[in-house]
């Protein structure tokens, strides 16, 4: 005879949030600073940072439009598959095309998974100054051609669940309005 402890099989809701952004824009810090207070408040969460999936599910992939949409297609596969399952799914990634975050967008609802879209809009010359990864400076000295918002597209969200200046508001201040998004729909 098996026993279930009901604390165990309780699954709470998932949700997908996608932050959205050119590269030092803060969207992998928000996103950590939101995991920490989710976590502290029971939830589970995971943060798929754009960075480590290229580096693991997306290896091999370069930055053409085609490899950006396939890299986009596959985290938002594996956040949905999350999100699904009871995870906070938290995807700090650039996913420039608006069409493919239209089809990330499209894959959950088709299957009744809440998504919700953060545009972390800081403007480019903000990005350049933190340029947390060196990636404007190697673009200004011409050993980095493509970089998105510079010298390859941006498309910004139309119409985001939700829009950060991150310039004008401090990290924790970022993740609660996200939290404040999340809870007024239902989703925390």
């Amino acid at each position: 005879m098996t026993t279930t402890n009901p604390q165990e099989t309780h699954v709470t809701t998932g949700v997908t949030v996608w932050l959205t952004g050119l590269p030092s824009a803060g969207k992998t810090t928000i996103a950590y600073e939101l995991a920490g207070r989710l976590r502290a408040g029971g939830h589970r969460v995971e943060v798929l940072d754009g960075d480590e999936v290229r580096e693991f599910l997306s290896a091999g992939l370069g930055f053409s439009r085609e490899d950006r949409d396939t890299n986009v297609q596959r985290i938002g596969f594996v956040a949905e598959l999350l999100a699904r399952n009871g995870v906070l799914a938290l995807v700090p990634v650039i996913a420039p095309y608006a069409d493919s975050r239209e089809a990330v967008r499209k894959h959950h609802d088709s299957n009744g998974t809440p998504y919700a879209e953060v545009h972390v809009a800081t403007p480019v010359e903000v990005c350049s100054e933190r340029d947390v990864k060196g990636l404007y400076a190697k673009q200004a000295a011409g050993e980095l051609k493509g970089l998105t918002g510079v010298d390859d597209p941006y498309e910004e969200p139309a119409s985001p669940d939700l829009r950060i200046e991150s310039q004008h508001q401090t990290v924790q201040e970022s993740a609660a309005a996200v939290y404040a998004v999340l809870t007024e729909r239902g989703l925390l």
